[in-house]
């Protein structure tokens, strides 16, 4: 049969064919296909034949086409046959199908579509065909039975594509089948439904069949719905990567890991790679990306994720997106940052909005899951990451330098994100090879190119690469070793913290080493001084980490070598001996300085006593070098007065006169380095009965004795420095006698602290003491007598002071808290003498100070964070101690002298330690208030909170504020009332706000406001300030303002002096003293952040309503999972409305009351206008606005605009009224001129605040009409822009100044030249009255 049909078609005798073929059985004509099918060798013939038998213009053709192509269909499934024969049919039914009428389309498409329904579909490879019958289908344009209805092909086709992906699929073919749909023409509709159908697949397939699907989705959104494609995406691995990170959370061991980790991380690098490649192909589609995570960034969505994070990074190295990505990740970064910082300070917030991650901790992840050959992400990373290190780095300010604080809590949002730079360049350091060297090589850049502005973060990454690896980064050492080259041009703390950092490498590295020792000596003898510093401190630096053998071991040192370094020393191939000439090697290179300027000389001072303690087989050495250069200004006859030869100390070049050895220095660097030698190295050589460097030690002793007994002898008319003296720095010999001043007093220092370390508790120690702290004293006196006001350059350089931190606390610990009855006899000498107990606190606060602005304290241990940290826990603890046992009230009867009392320094002083512990040792705090304590049971007090700690030392400073308020003495205790209420600020801040401890304290403070009424400005606004801050960590401050305000408006009178204020009296601190400016200012500055907070709200709601779906069942619920949000906004406002009512009806001074109100109302109309805005927005989907916003808005019509007209006319009006002067016409207009250019810019702000209130009633206008709701009603027009001229007031102010002028033509003499001035007069008046 088969042969016969073959031979009919090829003799092309269609005829006979048709009707050999309707002769044939159905199912014999099925059995036919098959048989030939499974040979394989004629059925593409056959079929041809089979076609050409059966035209489609025939029923019966048709009708047997079908159950061919049905036939076929099946065999093709059933794979039984050989893949070039099912893909030769398959060829061969796609040539035919578009001659099929509608019927048989329509039949063929039911039966793929009840095949796949049922899943009885075997290998898929059919489903190539399906596309072409509905290709086929969407042409025909009769209309066509479907069911029970009759639909033209179009809709015939969307009725099978809705079928088909109702249909539950079976997943092995859900690839296949997506595939299948880019062939199809289809509607948006069409491409939606498809869409959503196979998002729905993906929790259902295995993670490998993911990326293929993705891809054929990523082709497939060609034709529409990208949005919904890549949000399907981003929202399928976000929800992965959390299931992920719950299982690996999980105490408990899963008996089924969904996805291991390495697997789950290669798909999402594959599906990136592939959605990557699809917007290089369609960049609509990397717009859309960018769209969707935009919206995202506002609303709550998880739109923002580690994944999309990844695949952003990865989009930029495509050309035209990366610069658009960068920015939006910048400025997602930092908006990150910024909110955290709002909601951390308000509990307002917190209680709205939920927590999220933070976008710092997706970025780290991705670095974290980058190792899993992300390699096209890795270079995004890196870029990011410099990007943020260059934006957000360390400012210069005026000083020159920029102050980083350590604390997590108090950075700034850019500060975090300079941070977020660094880790991000770290860890991804750390786990890509490929990128080291361009990190490196990129940081070592702008440590060397930027030298003008801080690079501190750089050094501070570069030395955290160095840490990680040294022994890696040799293969980079190149790139190191040319940095070197340019250490000349460098600032001095840039090289140091340059070589701090490479101090690893150096120990791995000789090449290395021996290049840097070359720049060193080229520098040495450069001709600029910043190279000869920077010379000496690499030296100094290099003679502190290559330890001599036999030197103290890191646990005896005061400073332990960080642990990295003691990882390098095990590989190192250099021995401590070989360390040994290399050291002394250096020593000679440093000798030479002493011969340079004393800036140099001063840096090898203060480095010395740093390099004694971490390579003390160095001591003889250093000792010898500091004794000869002592004995060059030292006067060996034990006569001989003053001791020290301060003429050679000073060098005179023609006109210049400076200072050429700080012998100040040079004794403290003796005096320390003597104290350290003889408590950490003697003992030791002691016990090992080692004699042979003894000798210097004992003849510095003498000298330091020697100079100590003829300093005390010395007048100051010996050095030539009394009253007669001159000190003028307009002289050369001022210049000359105020620099050897300055040599005296630091002399007097060190001697001070020496005699007293070295004392024992001995009387005569102690009178020596003594006696140098009073020459000290009476040459301070002389200079700030000479100096006037303004303080010398020389003298303020003593401010920092000579004494150690060390012996500071030493001191004060000896002076307060010895009570050993075996000193109280020598202790009464120092005891007795007022002046030097109060100089002993006052270096204290100079040091807290210190510390505070630079972070580091003079002196050695001065960047020791541990020791300073130890001491300042020590001095605070006796300062405390004194202040609490001898408060000041009582201090104060019996003191004569003048100046602050002893009390009133040491709360000082505590307040200042408090400020500087928290700004740089946050971490420590639990410590920092343990150490307050001094429990009697150490082990039963270790456990108690920071909390309990912070709120017992809040108890004691109450007590004393109360005391402090209940005396008489106003004025004489302010500045204490001040500083308890600083040192409360600062320990609230410690206390949990959900605590009873935090509510007492509100509770207490809220009460002394209420009740105190002292008329301190000072006082008032540190109290005011503390009350805020306490309000807003438990609730919102607006009621607060409310009161606040009523009782200002009470006390301050109203703009109609025709109406009387009901006085309130909510808070007895608001006084006709403090109420303007101080309680004005601070009450304004809260709303605005408050309005800050609403603002914040009101864009977050805006961006949840973006994101809202258009379908008209979400739209009717838009509104509702934002109502809460959405009424404490309202709720917000509504309450600063009628605070703000109060204020603009008060009498408020001219000046910075005036200008912030006008201010604040103006950003006030700003917030009502974005809310007015949002509900534009909502009216569009929800079609109303809530009743409560419609009070709001007839709230600000009634109770705020009509009352801002009339606040601004008063203030015009009170500005017009320019005062008079007399004495004389030049008098006169010099101070109208100074008064008008006051009024001019005091004006300034109205007519924003005008432009404000139109905006806000114009787009009120808008919701108006959307909402249907006549809004519009409670608004008023303000007669204030009604500019028309008034006759009767024009003619009476011209007359007013006719009679002026007049008055002033009698009184003044007559000048040439001053006839035109009273006409500019008249001019500006005119205008003044126009207005």
């Amino acid at each position: 049969m088969d042969q016969e049909i073959l031979s009919l078609a090829a003799d092309k005798a269609t005829d006979q064919l048709r009707e050999l073929l309707q002769t044939l059985a159905e199912d014999d004509l099925v059995n036919l296909l098959r048989k030939e099918a499974v040979k394989g060798r004629a059925i593409g013939a056959l079929l041809r034949a089979l076609f050409t038998g059966s035209p489609c213009s025939e029923e019966a053709g048709a009708r047997r086409r079908l159950k061919i192509y049905i036939c076929c269909i099946q065999l093709v499934e059933s794979g039984d046959l050989q893949k070039e024969v099912a893909s030769e049919i398959i060829g061969l039914l796609m040539l035919e199908a578009h001659t099929f009428p509608g019927p048989s389309l329509v039949a063929l498409a039911n039966e793929f579509v009840g095949t796949i329904r049922k899943g009885s579909l075997v290998n898929g490879k059919s489903l190539e065909l399906l596309p072409i019958i509905l290709t086929a289908l969407a042409t025909k344009k009769e209309n066509l039975a479907y069911g029970k209805d009759e639909l033209s092909g179009e809709e015939c086709k969307t009725q099978l594509i809705n079928t088909l992906c109702s249909a539950r699929w079976d997943q092995q073919y859900t690839i296949q089948l997506t595939a299948m749909f880019r062939d199809v023409p289809l509607t948006a509709e069409e491409v939606e439904v498809v869409t959503q159908k196979v998002l729905e697949m993906f929790p259902k397939l295995n993670l490998q069949e993911i990326p293929p699907l993705v891809y054929q989705l990523l082709i497939l959104s060609s034709k529409g719905s990208r949005k919904r494609v890549l949000e399907g995406i981003i929202a399928f691995f976000n929800e992965l990567d959390k299931q992920h990170k719950e299982e690996q959370s999980g105490d408990e061991l899963l008996d089924l890991v969904t996805v291991p980790s390495g697997e789950l991380r290669h798909v999402e690098g594959t599906v990136i790679l592939h959605v990557v490649f699809a917007i290089q192909l369609d960049c609509e589609l990397g717009r859309e990306l960018l769209k969707h995570l935009k919206a995202g960034q506002q609303g709550d969505c998880a739109a923002v994720c580690p994944f999309s994070v990844a695949l952003l990074l990865s989009a930029t190295r495509i050309q035209r997106f990366q610069e658009q990505v960068f920015d939006f990740l910048k400025a997602l970064v930092f908006k990150s940052f910024k909110d955290l910082q709002l909601l951390q300070g308000s509990k307002f917030l917190q209680n709205l909005v939920p927590h999220r991650t933070c976008v710092s901790a997706m970025i780290l992840d991705v670095v974290k899951n980058s190792v899993h050959s992300w390699d096209h992400v890795t270079q995004g990373l890196v870029e990011l990451g410099f990007i943020l290190m260059d934006s957000y780095g360390p400012k210069k300010i005026a000083a020159g330098r920029a102050i980083v604080t350590s604390s997590g809590l108090s950075r700034t949002p850019n500060q975090h994100a300079c941070q977020l730079g660094a880790n991000i360049l770290l860890e991804t350091f750390k786990v890509h090879e490929v990128i080291r060297q361009e990190i490196l090589e990129q940081v070592l850049n702008r440590v060397v190119t930027r030298a003008s502005s801080p690079i501190s973060h750089f050094l501070e990454l570069l030395s955290g690469i160095i840490m990680h690896s040294p022994l890696v980064l040799q293969s980079c050492s190149s790139k190191v070793t040319e940095s070197f080259d340019y250490l000349s041009f460098l600032p001095l703390q840039t090289v140091q913290g340059l070589l701090k950092a490479v101090q690893p490498l150096l120990k791995v590295s000789m090449a290395m080493r021996d290049s840097l020792i070359l720049v060193l000596r080229k520098a040495m003898f450069a001709r600029q001084l910043d190279a000869r510093k920077s010379a000496v401190a690499g030296f100094l630096l290099l003679l502190q980490n290559f330890k001599v053998l036999g030197s103290l071991s890191s646990s005896q040192c005061s400073q332990p070598v960080s642990l990295s370094q003691v990882h390098v020393d095990v590989h190192s191939r250099y021995s401590s001996t070989a360390n040994e000439a290399f050291c002394l090697e250096i020593m000679d290179s440093l000798r030479r300085c002493l011969g340079q300027q004393a800036d140099v000389r001063l840096m090898l001072y203060e480095g010395f006593y740093d390099v004694l303690r971490r390579n003390s087989q160095l001591a003889s050495s250093i000792m010898q070098t500091l004794l000869s250069q002592l004995k060059q200004f030292y006067e060996p006859q034990a006569d001989m007065l003053p001791p020290l030869k301060l003429e050679a100390c000073v060098l005179t070049q023609g006109d210049q006169i400076c200072l050429q050895e700080p012998l100040d220095h040079l004794l403290c660097c003796i005096q320390h380095c003597l104290a350290w030698y003889k408590s950490r190295v003697m003992p030791l050589q002691q016990e090992e009965e080692e004699e042979e460097e003894g000798g210097f030690y004992q003849e510095l002793d003498d000298m330091l004795e020697s100079i100590t007994n003829r300093m005390i002898k010395s007048e100051l008319e010996d050095f030539e420095l009394d009253k007669s003296a001159d000190f003028s720095q307009s002289t050369g010999v001022g210049i000359k006698n105020n620099i050897c001043a300055s040599l005296v007093m630091g002399i007097c220092e060190v001697l001070i602290e020496y005699n007293f370390s070295i004392s024992n508790f001995s009387k005569n120690k102690f009178e020596d003491v003594l006696s140098l702290f009073m020459c000290y004293k009476k040459l301070s006196d002389i200079l700030n007598e000479k100096a006037g006001k303004g303080k010398t350059k020389t003298v303020s350089k003593t401010n920092d002071g000579f004494l150690s931190l060390r012996f500071v606390s030493d001191l004060l610990t000896a002076l307060f808290r010895d009570s050993a009855q075996s000193h109280e006899e020598s202790l009464s000498v120092l005891r007795s003498n007022g002046e030097f107990m109060r100089y002993a606190v006052g270096v204290a606060l100079r040091k807290a100070q210190q510390l505070k602005e630079m972070g580091r304290v003079s002196g050695p241990d001065g960047q020791n964070a541990d020791r300073i940290f130890q001491n300042l826990c020590d001095i605070t603890r006796v300062l405390l101690w004194r202040y609490t046992s001898t408060p000041t009230c009582v201090e104060e009867l019996g003191r004569k002298e003048k100046g602050k009392s002893i009390s009133l320094l040491c709360l000082e002083g505590v307040q200042r330690i408090l400020s500087a512990v928290q700004q740089l040792f946050q971490p420590r705090l639990p410590l920092f208030l343990r150490a307050l304590d001094v429990p009697d049971n150490e082990g039963e007090e270790a456990d108690v909170g920071v909390t309990q700690r912070a709120a017992f030392q809040i108890r004691q400073f109450q007590r004393s504020l109360l005391n402090l308020l209940s005396s008489q003495e106003e004025d004489s205790n302010s500045k204490e009332a001040f500083l308890l209420v600083s040192i409360l600020s600062d320990l609230s801040r410690l206390l949990e706000p959900t605590s009873p401890q935090f509510v007492q304290m509100l509770s207490w403070t809220t009460k002394i406001c209420k009740e105190n009424s002292r008329e301190d400005a000072l006082f008032c606004r540190g109290l005011t300030t503390l009350l805020f801050s306490l309000q807003a960590a438990c609730k919102s401050p607006v009621a607060l303002l409310r009161d606040l305000s009523q009782d200002v408006h009470g006390l301050l009178g109203d703009i109609d002096e025709d109406v009387e204020v009901e006085k309130t009296n909510h808070f007895a601190m608001v006084n006709l003293r403090t109420a303007a400016p101080t309680v004005c200012l601070l009450v304004l500055s809260q709303a605005e952040k408050v309005l800050e907070e609403v603002d914040w709200l009101i864009t977050k709601l805006k961006g949840q309503g973006s994101q809202e779906t258009t379908s008209e069942e979400a739209a009717s619920e838009a509104t509702l999972p934002n109502h809460p949000m959405e009424k404490a906004v309202v709720m917000q406002l509504g309450t600063l409305l009628t605070f703000f009512h109060e204020l603009v009806q008060t009498a408020l001074p001219s000046g910075s009351c005036v200008d912030a109100l006008l201010k604040a109302l103006c950003k006030m109309y700003t917030v009502l206008t974005a809310l007015v805005r949002h509900y534009l927005q909502v009216c569009r989907s929800a079609g109303g606005i809530p009743k409560i916003m419609e009070k709001l808005v007839k709230l600000s019509g009634s109770h705020l605009t009509p009352l801002c007209y009339s606040f601004i006319s008063y203030v015009q009006t009170k500005k017009s009224r320019s005062p008079k002067c007399a004495g004389g016409k030049k008098k006169a207009t010099s101070a109208v001129a100074v008064a008008m250019a006051k009024a001019l810019r005091e004006t300034k702000p109205i007519p924003n605040l005008i432009f404000a209130i139109e905006q806000y009633e114009k787009f009120l206008i808008f919701l108006s009409k959307r909402s249907k709701v006549n809004l519009m009603q409670h608004m008023k027009l303000s007669t204030s822009r009604d500019f028309k001229i008034k006759g009767n007031i024009l003619d009476m102010l011209l007359r007013e100044e006719e009679e002026e002028e007049e008055e002033e033509e009698d009184t003044a003499p007559e000048h040439e030249g001053q006839s035109e001035e009273p006409a500019k007069k008249k001019r500006k008046r005119d205008v003044k009255c126009l207005s």
